[in-house]
């Protein structure tokens, strides 16, 4: 999951050098904290947040065979 949020991050941005993915590990669930630089945020959201929403809904797709519930935090790379 963590490479498909990279791919699909860094085909947006225009500073893919800056996209981060970290993946935290927890007991019923597993976080990707994905991270772009400040000026990329509006791209990685979009309007009214339905980039953002695509991402989680593709993963969250990709995910129907894992066990664990897979949640995407999208954070400016200075968070």
């Amino acid at each position: 999951m963590k490479e498909l949020v990279q791919v699909i991050a860094k085909s947006l941005v225009d500073n893919p050098s800056e996209v981060h993915v970290n993946e935290v590990q927890g007991e019923q669930s597993v976080v990707l904290e994905l991270r772009v630089a400040p000026e990329d945020m509006g791209k990685v959201i979009g309007k009214q947040g339905k980039v953002a929403k695509a991402i989680r809904t593709v993963v969250k797709a990709a995910s129907l065979n894992v066990d664990k519930k897979i949640v995407v935090e999208i954070l400016d790379d200075k968070s």
